[in-house]
């Protein structure tokens, strides 16, 4: 509410984001307002025209436990404080079939011919906060929450518990309208497990069941609560102490997953039966009621996000932030800051200092005024450029545009991370990646197979987990193989399939190309293209008659110290395989191959200029 009443906020409510271009500090948003076919700005919320309304049906907010009209408030506190139509349901047009709220409307503020208003602002900033959706429990029906209607999930128990509500707080049995004697709690409804849901921990159910346990006993001293549960998670500030209050407030916890649940069908009561953990013996309990605490998804549109704003998404599901520890804030993309469940699962509190983060940095980025660019960008030659796209496909960030086809794209400054994996893609060497340059990498490659390369182990590390692995195994002390000459890049996709040749043509025993998890990509999704250029390159070394295991591809992360320590040592037990014979018969074979692939460029020039001569004739 004080957003919408604030005066340099604009809130665009019933709305959606159908496109987001550009880059940092240059956003292009255009937003989709539907049409409400109620004027916003006059309706007074008299409720005469939902009193008229034939059209009932089930009430979305309120999970389909209470109706609601086809003219209806989305729910109590929505802003703006105006009724909307739900033309699904609606008998008013196509043709006019109704019309009964129009007829009563004193104000006239009902309109059938509204349209859907499309919205273009451009923006410097972008903040995702589009929250989660909870786990349907009808996919895996173990307790029957399709079947028996006394069973329901804790959103439900909320909704029969809110003074807002259906029941106006009145906590009832859905069967007889009576208030339940006993009520039980199953922890971990889809969550940690993998097998029915999802694998990771919501982090809020256990502390949502305390609250409704304490609310109960707060209410209803006599009512019998039972928690069954796998363990309790109380990890936030005075979260233990609630729970203790609870235990102290006669609720039972019981450590153990019930394996099913019967109703009897005369008293509508549910049988339960479990192990309790504790004691080793199975117990037998009859309750009233049965709440489901389910845990939490990502919301269905965050893939259709993801695409708009160019993020990546963790393997949950969840968006993922730029750095676990170091930016749990700010997005892969520049300029677009991560705030509450969109990224991870947390309560009210995480949620409020999350948001508190993301609203400092977006207005620290918006005062500066102008926007610090990376040092380590691309830039393109269009004089070598074919036009061919492949680098605009290969960009994770979109920072590389082609407008039209044919004509050379360009690469935007302020959208360039650096990773430079658009370098590899190009086979016309139009792409410069400053700092990083081809040249400066074939020189080190030079250097360090100068003396005794069948002793060495050429290798190429990310800059951001793997070369952090190796730094770390370092500082650990950890003992491994000392011969591997570690080549820094910034991200694994930079490294040429000719940085490889070249390495083995100067007589490198073994190569290893070493980058982040699939999953912990610095750079959204870069190491996709480092695993298909290295599958191609396996295929050519086969067709060689080369050995594939010789050119090793690895992800270990900047923690994983231990884990570089065994790939050093596997790689060295490669390298001791590799005979100097083998090595010989390497750079022929390859020297042989450059040669040939000039030859076959020399031939193709020759063949253009002969054209561009003839054509001048």
């Amino acid at each position: 509410m004080d957003v919408g009443l604030h005066p340099k906020i604009k809130l665009f409510a019933y709305s959606e984001v159908e496109e987001v271009t550009g880059y940092i500090g240059n956003f292009h948003v255009k937003i989709r307002r539907k049409a409400r076919y109620v004027d916003e700005k006059e309706c007074t919320v008299c409720e005469e025209c939902a009193k008229v309304c034939p059209v009932v049906v089930p009430d979305e907010h309120q999970v389909g436990l209470a109706s609601r009209k086809a003219i209806y408030l989305p729910f109590a506190q929505s802003v703006p404080s105006s009724f909307l139509i739900d033309m699904d349901s609606c008998l008013g047009t196509n043709p006019i079939a109704c019309g009964k709220c129009k007829e009563v409307c004193d104000k006239k503020c009902i309109d059938f011919d509204q349209k859907d208003e499309l919205i273009n602002l451009d923006v410097g900033v972008t903040i995702v906060a589009t929250g989660m959706d909870v786990f349907d429990p009808t996919e895996y029906d173990e307790y029957k929450y399709s079947k028996y209607e006394n069973v329901l999930t804790s959103w439900e128990f909320e909704i029969l518990t809110g003074p807002g509500y259906v029941t106006g707080g009145e906590l009832i049995r859905p069967t007889d309208k009576k208030p339940p004697k006993s009520i039980g709690f199953i922890q971990c409804v889809g969550s940690r497990s993998e097998k029915r849901g999802q694998p990771y921990c919501s982090n809020i159910c256990c502390m949502n069941t305390v609250k409704d346990t304490l609310f109960l006993k707060d209410h209803h001293p006599d009512m019998e609560c039972l928690v069954f549960y796998m363990d309790i998670r109380a990890f936030g500030k005075q979260y233990e102490e609630l729970y203790k209050r609870s235990r102290v407030a006669g609720v039972k916890y019981i450590r153990g997953l019930p394996g099913g649940i019967i109703e009897d069908p005369e008293t509508k009561n549910l049988i339960v039966h479990v192990e309790n953990t504790i004691t080793g013996k199975v117990e037998k309990h009859e309750l009233d009621m049965l709440v489901l605490s389910v845990g939490v998804i990502p919301r269905k549109e965050t893939e259709q996000i993801q695409k708009l704003l160019t993020l990546s998404k963790s393997p949950d599901g969840f968006l993922m932030e730029s750095h676990y520890q170091l930016n749990p804030i700010d997005s892969p993309t520049q300029g677009v800051f991560l705030a509450g469940c969109c990224e991870s699962p947390k309560d009210i509190k995480s949620s409020v200092i999350q948001a508190s983060g993301a609203a400092a940095r977006a207005g620290r980025l918006l005062a500066m005024g102008k926007v610090k660019i990376e040092a380590i960008t691309s830039s393109i030659d269009p004089e070598k450029c074919n036009s061919c796209g492949l680098c605009v496909k290969a960009c994770p960030y979109g920072a590389i545009r082609q407008e039209k086809k044919k004509v050379p794209p360009f690469v935007i400054e302020a959208a360039c991370k650096g990773c430079g994996t658009c370098g590899p893609q190009c086979k016309f060497e139009s792409i410069t990646l400053k700092h990083f340059e081809d040249h400066q990498i074939i020189s080190m490659i030079d250097s360090m197979l100068d003396e005794k390369p069948e002793e060495k182990i050429c290798t190429f590390a990310c800059n951001w987990c793997s070369y952090a692995g190796a730094d770390l195994a370092g500082l650990s002390r950890l003992q491994y193989p000392p011969n591997a000459r570690i080549i820094r890049t910034m991200c694994s996709g930079r490294v040429d399939e000719e940085f490889i040749w070249h390495a083995f043509r100067k007589g490198a025993p073994v190569v290893l190309l070493s980058g982040c998890h699939f999953a912990d990509c610095h750079y959204i999704d870069a190491n996709r293209w480092t695993q298909k250029r290295v599958e191609k390159i396996w295929d050519k070394m086969d067709d060689f008659g080369l050995r594939p295991e010789r050119l090793q591809l690895e992800w270990c992360s900047a923690a994983e110290a231990a884990r570089w320590q065994k790939i050093m040592v596997a790689v060295e037990e490669i390298r001791k395989t590799v005979q100097k014979g083998e090595i010989k018969d390497t750079i022929r074979i390859l020297t042989a191959e450059e040669e040939k692939q000039k030859e076959k460029k020399r031939r193709k020039k020759q063949k253009v200029a002969n054209q561009e001569s003839v054509t001048a004739g």
